[in-house]
């Protein structure tokens, strides 16, 4: 069964202006709909319970504000429980409902939706999961990473872990401790090409769905294998749980770097602290923390309303990777209806909206991407946090590695098919 939410923050607004007299202009205003799959209840709800009201925070915030260039947005939020059977459902729903775009959530829900995506000519954003060949706006013309690809996370892993070796990976062995199903085999293609160029060996950890078991896999690591540095990619509860498991054999957390879903204050919290996650680094795509002017505006937008700021703001990895995704949403949206006159734009009028998205930063929550009808993934920016004194602290600024491997993986990709 499909299970639906709505915010409401929106509609109240209006419905108070129109309570209070306002002109009745203002009741009239345009509407657009944005479908979003998100996950509340299922297997990766530790990142859904967050990520999905940063979004919908940011819509609310948006329409407070006016709307976009005469639209409010109305959010319709289907719950797929990480299950494909409902996102197939809530897509038939977004559809019907007339959904210029839709948020995805989830690989294997990606990899399901991309030919109907496709059929119907509506645009799914996937950022920083599905398939990174997706990046190929040619091939894929409705898919939309928006965000560093699996690919593009595993370069830059490999980059970030070169520097900390000196600048020269030659002989150095890296693990690659990763979650075994489709979207942690994703970057291996890549990895081993890099071996190769790099001169590095390396090893792979594969571990098994649900992903709470890990100690045979971190003793063969840290006891047998004894790397120089250690790739992980993992999801769920498997992250926090690699914290402990390498923290318990005291494998140096300075000399490991997670891929994006490993990286939160939950998967921190939930390994027993920052403490115990001291020095641990981790790969995002969208900026880190409390501090930007947009998490301010929402923050006075709720004490406006009488009410306190979020507690989904405190986990600000996933709060503001919402907040990221909705941005590129609006802002697609808004080249849309710029291009249509102010007329009611379609999803194919959007999709060519996400095409020329560009130079939106939020004050530096969002990376310089950059989207072109080729490039669908904005150019794989990335940043690195580490656990430091207690917090999440930036490692570096904005940056990419190994486009033209990216790039040329992108070519064979494309030749295959």
């Amino acid at each position: 069964m499909v299970k639906v939410t709505r915010h409401w923050a929106g509609a109240m607004l209006l419905a108070s202006a129109i309570i209070l007299g306002a002109h009745p202009a203002a009741a009239q205003q345009k509407e657009a709909l944005f479908g979003l799959h998100c996950d509340r209840t299922g297997a990766t709800q530790n990142v859904g319970v967050f990520l999905c009201p940063g979004y919908q925070d940011y819509i609310a915030l948006v329409n407070s504000k006016g709307g976009v260039e005469g639209f409010k947005i109305r959010v319709l939020e289907v719950d797929n429980e990480y299950k494909v059977p409902p996102s197939m459902e809530a897509h038939e729903r977004f559809k019907k409902e007339g959904a210029v775009l839709e948020g995805l959530y989830g690989t294997p829900q990606t990899a399901a939706l991309t030919s109907k995506l496709n059929e119907d000519k509506i645009l799914g954003t996937s950022p920083g999961f599905g398939t990174a060949a997706a990046t190929d706006g040619k091939r894929f013309p409705y898919i939309f990473p928006i965000a560093a690809s699996y690919w593009s996370q595993a370069a830059a892993a490999v980059e970030f872990a070169k520097k900390q070796l000196g600048g020269n990976l030659k002989g150095k062995k890296i693990a690659y401790l990763f979650y075994d199903n489709p979207a942690g085999k994703e970057p291996l293609p890549i990895l081993e090409d890099l071996a190769k160029i790099e001169g590095f060996e390396m090893r792979t950890f594969a571990v098994p769905p649900p992903g709470v078991e890990l100690g045979a896999q971190v003793l063969d690591i840290t006891g047998r294998y004894k790397p120089d540095f250690i790739i992980s990619h993992l999801f769920g509860r498997s992250p926090s749980v690699s914290i402990k498991e390498l923290k318990g054999k005291g494998f140096p957390l300075s000399k490991v770097v997670s891929l994006v879903w490993g990286g939160t204050e939950a998967d921190v919290r939930a390994a027993g602290g920052f403490g115990i996650a001291e020095g641990y680094h981790t790969i995002q795509f969208a900026g880190v923390g409390d501090e930007f002017p947009v998490i301010k505006d929402i923050i006075a937008m709720y004490k406006a309303q009488g009410k306190p700021a979020p507690k989904e703001i405190e986990t600000t990895v996933l709060y503001n990777r919402g907040i990221m995704v909705a941005a590129v949403h609006v802002e697609a949206f808004r080249n849309a209806v710029k291009a249509k006159n102010g007329a009611m734009p379609t999803s194919e009028d959007v999709k060519n909206g996400m095409e020329r998205v560009k130079g939106l930063t939020l004050g530096g929550l969002v990376p310089p991407m950059q989207l072109t009808p080729e490039d669908h993934e904005g150019g794989g920016w990335v940043q690195i946090w580490t656990v430091k004194g207690g917090k999440f602290v930036k490692t570096t600024e904005w940056f990419q590695a190994y486009r033209d491997l990216i790039k040329k993986h992108l070519a064979a990709e494309a030749k295959s098919k």
